[in-house]
């Protein structure tokens, strides 16, 4: 008779950590002002208020908006808050960025909130492969916040991880 298999990694004290679990959704959209600009580059006060008064700010409902502008115009930071207010009764969030940028934001904050204590002195691994967008710098920023809280930290798959980090 063949022995049975036995799973180790699902016997084991081993936590991971997915932060695709944690993937808001929406849709996920950029506004580039370029367009809002005399010849892309040049902010004229009044023509940039009348197209943020006349646009349609409802098409962005329930999304996640990335603003930015292409060009190498120096665009000041009310016209970015101009359109930041528009967006608040619409979007879920508004960035001044472009789509990695506002994906960062989002994980940031996420993040921020989670509660770890469950991964009290667990060794933990850090999910590495995701279909969803996870920024690399949400990895990291889940990596800092496990430190003081996990008794080792581990990169990728329990088949194949990196070890990151280990309580002396």
């Amino acid at each position: 008779m063949a022995e049975e298999i036995i799973n180790r990694v699902a016997n084991s004290k081993l936590k991971v950590i997915d932060l695709e679990d944690y993937y808001p959704v929406g849709k996920r959209v950029q506004i580039d002002i370029k367009d809002w600009l005399l010849e892309g580059l040049v902010l004229r006060e009044k023509d940039f208020r009348l197209h943020v008064a006349e646009n349609d700010w409802s098409q962005y409902q329930d999304c996640y908006v990335a603003i930015y502008c292409s060009t190498d115009a120096i665009v000041p930071d009310w016209a970015y808050m101009l359109i930041s207010i528009q967006l608040q009764e619409y979007a879920k969030l508004s960035v001044i960025g472009e789509l990695n940028d506002l994906e960062s934001l989002i994980y940031s904050s996420i993040i921020s909130d989670l509660d770890l204590s469950i991964y009290k002195d667990l060794p933990v691994i850090i999910k590495g492969c995701s279909n969803k967008p996870v920024p690399s710098n949400a990895l990291v920023l889940l990596s800092q916040k496990l430190k003081p809280i996990a008794k080792s930290i581990m990169f990728g798959e329990a088949c194949s991880s990196v070890p990151l980090f280990k309580k002396k």
